[in-house]
């Protein structure tokens, strides 16, 4: 028998280094393949031959294959095998455990984990009735020495997720072994104390990966250690605090002390001409050690347990602030939810070594939120690490993009220990950005010279700071009292950012935002506020080069829309404060509407929105009334025409009016003429946008007596509640039966005779846009160079969007109408008919990716 074993694993070994190799050709691979499949599943020799290939003199290929064979006959032969054989595996499995693997750090980590598995699928079949002394034994191999020790904490921590993470054993199975475990873990938690009182005094003299390794999984039975039938899967916050507080002898001067001394000897461990994996591995796990403590630090801290605020307090928060200034943006991430629990911690964020940190913290912020450490590039020591953490640019991206919200909460958190040294911090770092000079760098863009990218120095500078002054100002205003808010200092700030001119659309996006920040402290400087409207109504109508009109970018439309609701913001807000400038204000307006080339429609039923938006402060129906008959005078004339009215009328007249049954080349969509510019689109579009933006923001006075006052209660309801009346009623019952019309053929246009007709150009104009594929998907689109390309869309994907924001306009003005009008909008005769009529007619045509937004609104109007 001896012969043949030696025989078939000579085979088996040829038959993995040939799937292994890389010059096999895909045949011999799948022949090769095949061949051990079929061994694994029919031969009597798999435990042998497993054994065998297993021994440390294999290379480490052939050892993981016989490992995977061993683990084969426990997961699929084990209930068909006589208990002597059992027991023998069993006993040989224990023997690789003790003498069949290399030292800790030379041994394959998939060897470990591969060995580990074996011991944990027999485990989950004889524990506890056949296996009773299974943890007496584990704790006698921790004696044998590190490896051994490592073995068995991956041994229970894989047991631990498989047995109530991903729960892969049958139900009773999974009871019985999670109920021992509930029941030993008293042992377990012993144990796992012991092993850290063994290793203590190495400890003492230098760091070393197994040290890190047992508090690793000595956090990881921290919140198994509560007591619970849910026990292993429990968080730590969950636990029971006085079975965690000998955790806090972790705090005493020589753990501290060395955990300090690992953290900041970081960069010396980690870096070097390219990161060392093992090392970065290490400094991970130390980390996450801190953190862990950092959250047992803030469970026990001021809970009934009596735990003192640790008198080394200092050394802890400066190993973790030296993670987080370390070059790895992963490393950084890790700490952020152990900077917000002590910055929100009801007794530690008052203690005065937090907050001392805190502004180191703020400090170090200014550095993090810059987006830096692409894999691609190599202009940042954080770029080595990233390409050990992130397979792509736009992997790291949409990480960094996460990381930055999570910052802004801590942020907020850290302003409100020190909103003042915050504030300071962020009005110096705002005063630098605009005395410094714009940067473009090496990438510039690809439309104008001299413009930045999203990867130029000044743009990442810009960026980082107005999220940082984003967050404080905010927070600011939030925390402290009015008499104590810097308004003086403030008022400077918001100055110099008004003051301050640039041509590139990035930079201008940001300046904005910091304008938007500052602008609360504006309400106590009144004469700055008509200055705050000039430069918002600059950018409104923001173009790179005015003589040369090219195809804006993503950058330059984003910074006309960043001004748009920016208005929008400060009209809704503080519609008081704006009032005194409502005239000026309406006549800029007015200026702006008489070009019909300055503003899009939606820019222009945007400052109708921020006007209607003021006009609620004229508290005087008859005025506010007169104001939006005016403002609507041209939209109701629209909507209303006779041309209007046919076009609605039916499917077909309305494809025609829109364009969509016509056949048009790209070449002949930039044509002037071209379904007569698309006037059918545009003016639907307008009259619906301004109808929306009304209905949804003319209100009356909040305050009862100021609406009596000013003529906008009309009676009183049975019950005593008072009824009133909204200015943009009448107008809204002129505009509804056009829109009741609307609604009723954009249902029918989904019927298959209509979608015969559209254009071979158009015929998927109802599709779902690509834009809503990936929301759905939760896909992401590249980011580093569509803002800095002209915006471009098919003549297709334009007739896509029009169909999508029609039907979904249509929709917002109905539900909009009932939070608005009330009793005004319920009481219109035969309302119920004319929904009836329209949004319920040919559903059963309608896509599903359109009802939502119906469903959506009218589950609204249901419950107003």
């Amino acid at each position: 028998m001896a012969e043949q074993v030696a025989a078939m694993c000579e085979q088996l070994i040829k038959a993995v280094n040939v799937m292994m190799d890389a010059e096999t050709s895909q045949i011999y691979r799948l022949e090769a393949l095949k061949f051990c499949e079929e061994f694994k599943e029919t031969s009597s020799f798999c435990v042998p031959c497993g054994l065998q290939l297993a021994d440390k003199a294999q290379p480490a290929v052939v050892r993981h294959f016989g490992l995977q064979i061993l683990e084969h006959v426990i997961k699929f032969r084990w209930n068909n095998m006589q208990q002597q054989e059992k027991v023998q595996l069993k006993e040989c499995s224990m023997q690789l455990l003790t003498n069949g693997t290399r030292s800790i750090l030379e041994e394959e980590s998939h060897i470990k984990d591969a060995l580990s598995r074996i011991v944990v699928e027999m485990i989950k079949r004889e524990w506890p009735q056949n296996w009773p002394d299974m943890l007496t034994e584990m704790e006698a191999l921790t004696s044998q020495g590190e490896a051994q020790t490592e073995l068995v904490m991956l041994i229970l921590l894989r047991l631990a997720e498989d047995v109530v993470t991903f729960q892969t054993l049958p139900t009773q199975r999974r009871r019985d072994i999670q109920q021992t475990l509930t029941q030993k873990m008293e042992n377990i938690f012993s144990f796992m104390m012991a092993i850290l009182h063994i290793n203590i005094e190495d400890y003492r003299k230098h760091v070393t990966v197994r040290f890190v390794f047992l508090l690793r999984h000595l956090g990881g039975v921290m919140p198994a250690h509560v007591g619970s039938s849910n026990t292993l899967k429990q968080g730590s916050q969950q636990g029971k605090l006085d079975e965690r507080k000998p955790f806090m002898l972790l705090f005493d001067d020589v753990a501290i002390h060395y955990i300090l001394s690992a953290a900041q000897s970081a960069d010396g461990l980690a870096i070097s001409v390219e990161v060392v994996e093992r090392r970065y591995t290490f400094l991970k796990r130390l980390c996450q050690v801190l953190c862990a403590l950092g959250g047992q630090l803030c469970s026990l801290v001021g809970s009934d347990v009596e735990v003192e605020v640790p008198a080394n307090l200092s050394k802890y928060m400066e190993a973790i602030l030296a993670f987080t200034t370390h070059p790895s943006q992963f490393l950084k991430s890790t700490t952020l939810p152990t900077w917000g629990a002590l910055f929100r911690h009801e007794t530690l964020s008052k203690d005065a070594v937090v907050v001392e940190m805190t502004t180191k913290y703020l400090r170090a912020s200014m550095t993090n939120l810059v987006k830096a450490g692409f894999p691609s590039r190599d202009d940042n020591p954080s770029c080595e690490y990233s390409r050990v953490d992130f397979d792509s640019d736009e992997d790291f991206n949409s990480f960094f993009n996460s990381f930055r919200a999570q910052q802004g909460a801590v942020l907020r958190s850290a302003c409100r220990i020190v909103p003042l040294e915050a504030f300071q911090i962020a009005a110096e770092w705002l005063q630098y950005q605009i005395a410094s000079p714009v940067d473009a760098g090496d990438v510039t863009s690809k439309t104008a010279e001299g413009l930045c990218s999203l990867l130029s120095p000044s743009v990442v500078q810009w960026d980082a700071m107005t999220v940082f002054a984003d967050c404080v100002f905010l927070q600011m205003l939030k925390s402290l009292e009015e008499e104590k808010l810097p308004i003086d200092q403030s008022m400077e700030l918001l100055q110099a950012v008004l003051n301050y001119d640039t041509k590139d659309p990035l930079i201008l996006s940001c300046v904005l935002t910091n304008v938007s920040a500052l602008f609360p402290f504006a309400i106590h400087r009144p004469h700055l506020i008509p200055q705050v409207l000039y430069k918002l109504f600059n950018a409104i109508t923001f173009e790179v080069n005015q003589e040369n009109k090219v195809p804006w970018t993503r950058a330059v439309k984003n910074v006309r829309r960043h001004a748009s609701f920016s208005i929008i913001k400060i009209c809704r807000d503080y519609p008081q404060f704006v009032l005194p400038c409502f005239d000026m204000f309406y006549n800029h307006v007015k200026k702006l509407f008489s070009s019909e080339v300055l503003l899009t429609h939606l820019e222009k039923c945007t400052l109708m929105e921020a006007l209607v938006l003021i006009s609620n402060q004229f508290k005087d129906f008859a005025k506010q009334k007169a104001f939006i008959d005016e403002l609507m005078a041209s939209v109701v004339a629209d909507w209303t025409s006779d041309e209007m009215r046919r076009a609605l009328l039916d499917p077909v007249t309305f494809l025609f009016f829109v364009g969509a049954d016509q056949v048009v080349t790209e070449s002949q969509s930039t044509d002037t003429d071209t379904v007569g510019l698309n006037r059918g689109r545009v003016s639907l579009c307008f009259c619906l946008y301004a109808m929306l933006a009304v209905v949804k923001r003319a209100r009356w006075p909040a305050d009862l007596e100021e609406a009596k006052a000013g003529g906008f209660v009309v009676g009183y309801s049975p019950a005593g509640a008072p009824i009133y009346r909204n200015p943009c009623t009448s107008q809204f019952h002129v505009l509804l039966p056009n829109l009741l019309t609307l609604i009723r053929t954009h249902n029918s246009l989904f019927i298959p005779e209509n979608m015969s007709r559209l254009s071979e150009t158009f015929s998927r104009a109802h599709d779902m846009m690509d834009a809503e594929k990936n929301v759905v998907l939760g896909l992401s689109q590249p980011s580093l160079d569509i803002y800095v390309s002209p915006v471009y869309r098919s003549i297709l994907e334009r007739m896509q969007g029009f169909f999508t924001s029609l039907y979904d306009n249509c929709f917002q003005i109905l539900g909009n109408a009932g939070l608005s009008l009330q009793q005004e909008f319920y009481t219109i005769e035969r309302l119920a008919e004319g929904i009836a009529g329209s949004a319920f007619v040919s559903l059963d045509h309608v896509p599903d990716h359109r009802l939502r937004p119906m469903i959506h609104i009218l589950i609204c109007l249901c419950f107003v």
